[in-house]
């Protein structure tokens, strides 16, 4: 507007029990003007620089000896839809469209209208062109429209219009407040009810998205009519009993009952939170608790599948919008990391983690497949039109100048005792301080798109090594630790184990009863196999409980002496499953002449199912895998090194094919093809389509050994190494994360966790050791044991 607006509220002079245009079968409002001294006292009030003390006479002996200032200004009335009275004075050059505006700025809403006269005002006039008489009153009442939801919008309307009332009223007479929760949860099932019965829409088929529309129609309703700003205005009341009927209005939307906030409309509730999210946080503070309950509502909603109405669509709008409210989550976890005990609140950090999953998520989607942006698209000093971009860069770098300081005291604290000593006695501390691992976790999703934040992120954690690897070693079971691949060589091997652990279940806690067996000796290997392949995979995720028949003994060691007996039986040359590494006895690639038996695939995916209990229940079972095997269920291609220990013969030959000349190779008369010989017959396998035909030379024989190596021990064997991978899946908690499994471990992780260690007790150790334990237990037991350990 080209001046600013003055407004001055009175009461009105009659009161209703809720607002005209609110109620569907009330009147309309009267047209009353005040009179001339009313008027003339409000306009003097109304005016900047007039003199509170002053009479209406000298106000109007003032306003005679300043015409001009009396021809530029317009002073009128306006009656708002909640019954009041609005004193203002505006340039005559103002438009209706501009005190609509003001109006809704102030708290009125949007789609509204005025009124003079008995005719609309088009918004588009000036005061000046109206010529209103002075101290002129036009009314306030809400737009009419051709809509198809007129349910929502009387509803919508009647809930603006009783939450205006109840402001209006008296502090302990506002009874019209008592039912707005009520209200707001029958919108909320309208909402519901409008999104089932668009799913039965012949659209809503082949657009998923019509019945989202639909529901968010619904809510964008509730908020053009008013009813979001009339709550908060409702809640900001000095009145007790309205703030209580207000927060229980507003808390309908960040309800967790389903019954309150059926899931399909809580979905699309993002528009909603974002607009009680704004209104709250200028007007009760960061540390209002509606405010909070709110914010964080938006945070988790945000992170679910959601949809958004196509103005929020964008993935640049949203995080434009959202990012203040991260801003002051990130604000608190900094907070918290900053104090003495470095301890941050579990709501909190979930609130944080939820906020910045979704920003690096839209942030991916803006930038694409781009990769991370250069630094010059986030520069301070740049001129880029998206200014979110360097604001997230910021409090990214933030965060990481809050971390490293962290970690540098719990370094501190490290270097005071031994790294063993002080993360075993201190484990429940270390285990309480793993809300750090989440920060480095939205932190490594940043780094994604910031490429210097990736940088300074490796060098953090390259320089704190020792701190990090007490923290993963420490850490409880979390599904967010994936990332930690990437810095996989910075990790000592207990680290590692405790995150593939993680990925391990937990046993009968997480579900549900023991899978119980009692197995016959004489039959272990039949009965076993019939236990385990017919059981669900999460009968066997609970955990197993089994004894021998005839037996009394159960429990850990009895369940450890079966897994070595199965093993044994399971991987023996009799079965024709697995074949031993020639020079390694104990190591074990597949045997491509397996199909001998008609139930091989099937004892194959026993097989697999066997190496995840065993690794599940930590019981070494004295075998261990070739690297072909380990590589496949890594989803890592095989190359001519790996199958030195397989295949020591193939692989001498292969060497020696890359060291002869050209003549050399010709003598040999090769082929990309290779011999197979299964149950007393030889067939000839073509490498490449026509691979008979093709000559091995010079030129090409790299790749003839990478065919052949390929075909020998990936090919041939396909079925076998699908059907043992998926018997390993199995067992995982999320048997999609297979392959990040094995990206934590090297070869010689799986070695110690499958097989034990190679090296001898050393008795000498282990009974000092012993005696020292006892000692320190003070254990009853220790007489007794004394002359067996001496």
């Amino acid at each position: 507007m080209s001046a600013a607006f003055a407004c001055l509220r009175r009461p009105s002079k009659r009161r209703r029990d809720a607002p005209d245009h609110a109620l569907p079968s009330s009147k309309q409002p009267l047209m009353a003007i005040p009179d001339a001294s009313a008027a003339s006292s409000w306009a003097s009030a109304a005016t900047p620089g007039a003199d509170g003390a002053s009479s209406s006479s000298s106000s109007s002996s003032s306003a005679s000896s300043s015409p001009s200032a009396s021809a530029r200004t317009v002073h009128f009335f306006v009656r708002a839809t909640d019954s009041k009275t609005i004193a203002m004075h505006a340039a005559q050059d103002d438009t209706i469209g501009a005190v609509l505006d003001h109006l809704a700025a102030s708290g009125y809403g949007r789609d509204l209208r005025l009124l003079y006269g008995g005719r609309q005002l088009a918004s588009e006039t000036t005061l000046a062109a109206l010529r209103l008489p002075p101290d002129s009153t036009l009314h306030l009442a809400a737009r009419l429209r051709s809509t198809q939801y007129p349910e929502a919008w009387q509803l919508g309307s009647h809930i603006a219009a009783t939450a205006a009332a109840a402001e209006s009223e008296d502090a302990t007479t506002a009874a019209s407040a008592c039912s707005l929760d009520e209200l707001v949860k029958e919108f909320i099932l309208c909402a519901h009810r409008a999104k089932n019965h668009g799913r039965s829409r012949p659209d809503a088929q082949t657009d998923p998205r019509a019945t989202g529309d639909l529901a968010s129609e619904y809510l964008d309703i509730f908020l053009q009519a008013g009813a979001a700003i009339a709550l908060v205005r409702l809640y900001l009341s000095k009145s007790s009993f309205c703030r209580t009927y207000a927060d229980r209005a507003i808390r309908c939307f960040v309800a967790t009952d389903p019954s309150a906030l059926p899931p399909d409309v809580l979905q699309v509730t993002t528009p909603v939170l974002l607009e009680f999210c704004r209104l709250l946080s200028g007007a009760v503070g960061k540390k209002d608790l509606l405010y909070r309950a709110c914010r964080s509502s938006l945070a988790s909603v945000l992170c679910s599948p959601s949809w958004l109405p196509p103005p929020m669509d964008s993935p640049a709008g949203l995080i434009g919008q959202v990012l203040p409210f991260a801003g002051e989550t990130m604000e608190v976890i900094l907070d918290g990391l900053a104090s003495v005990s470095m301890m941050v609140s579990p709501l909190d950090l979930e609130e944080f983690s939820n906020f910045f999953k979704m920003l690096c998520k839209e942030a991916h989607i803006w930038i694409g497949n781009d990769g991370p942006m250069p630094k010059n698209m986030y520069d301070r000093e740049s001129e880029h039109d998206e200014t979110w971009i360097w604001r997230l860069h910021t409090m990214s770098a933030d965060m990481l100048k809050r971390v490293d300081e962290c970690l540098k005291r719990l370094e501190m604290d490290l270097s005071l005792s031994s790294e063993s000593i002080g993360v075993m006695e201190g484990q429940t501390i270390w285990a309480a301080r793993s809300h750090i691992l989440t920060v480095l976790t939205q932190l490594d999703s940043i780094s994604m798109i910031y490429e210097d934040v990736a940088h300074n992120l490796r060098l953090v954690l390259f320089a704190h090594k020792a701190p990090l690897n007490a923290l993963v070693r420490c850490s409880k079971r979390n599904e967010h630790l994936y990332w930690l691949t990437k810095h996989k060589n910075l990790l000592c091997f207990e680290a590692r184990r405790n995150l593939v652990f993680m990925m391990l279940p937990e046993g009968k806690d997480d579900f549900g009863e023991l899978h119980e067996m009692l197995i016959d000796r004489s039959h272990l290997l039949d009965e076993s196999f019939e236990y385990i392949t017919q059981a669900k995979q999460n009968e066997l995720r609970g955990g197993l409980f089994m004894e021998f028949k005839n037996e009394e003994a159960t429990g850990p060691g009895v369940l450890r002496e079966w897994f070595c007996l199965v093993c044994q039986a399971l991987f023996s040359p009799k079965q024709v499953l697995f074949s031993p590494c020639p020079e390694d006895k104990r190591r074990f690639y597949l045997n491509e002449t397996s199909a001998v038996d008609p139930l091989h695939l099937k004892y194959f995916t026993f097989a697999g199912r066997i190496i995840g209990l065993a690794l599940m229940h930590k019981v070494q079972v004295g075998v261990v895998l070739d690297r072909t095997l380990f590589l496949h269920l890594a989803g890592r291609s095989i190359t001519l090194e790996d199958i030195a220990v397989a295949d020591p013969v193939k692989y001498a030959s292969c060497k020696k094919i890359l060291e002869m000349d050209a003549a050399e190779i010709d003598n040999l008369y090769l082929t990309f093809s290779r011999g197979d010989h299964q149950l007393g017959s030889q067939r000839i396998i073509d490498l490449c389509p026509g691979g008979q035909d093709i000559s091995v030379n010079i030129w090409n024989r790299d790749q003839y050994i990478d065919l052949l190596v390929k075909n020998t021990f990936v090919d041939s064997i396909s079925d076998q190494l699908n059907h043992f991978t998926k018997g390993f899946s199995d067992i995982l908690v999320n048997p999609l994360r297979r392959k990040e499994f094995f990206e934590f471990l090297d070869l010689e992780d799986l070695d110690k966790l499958l097989g034990g260690s190679n090296n001898t007790i050393n008795v000498q150790d282990w009974r000092s050791h012993s005696i020292q334990w006892l000692q320190r237990k003070r254990s009853p037991d220790y007489l007794v044991l004394e002359g067996t350990l001496y």
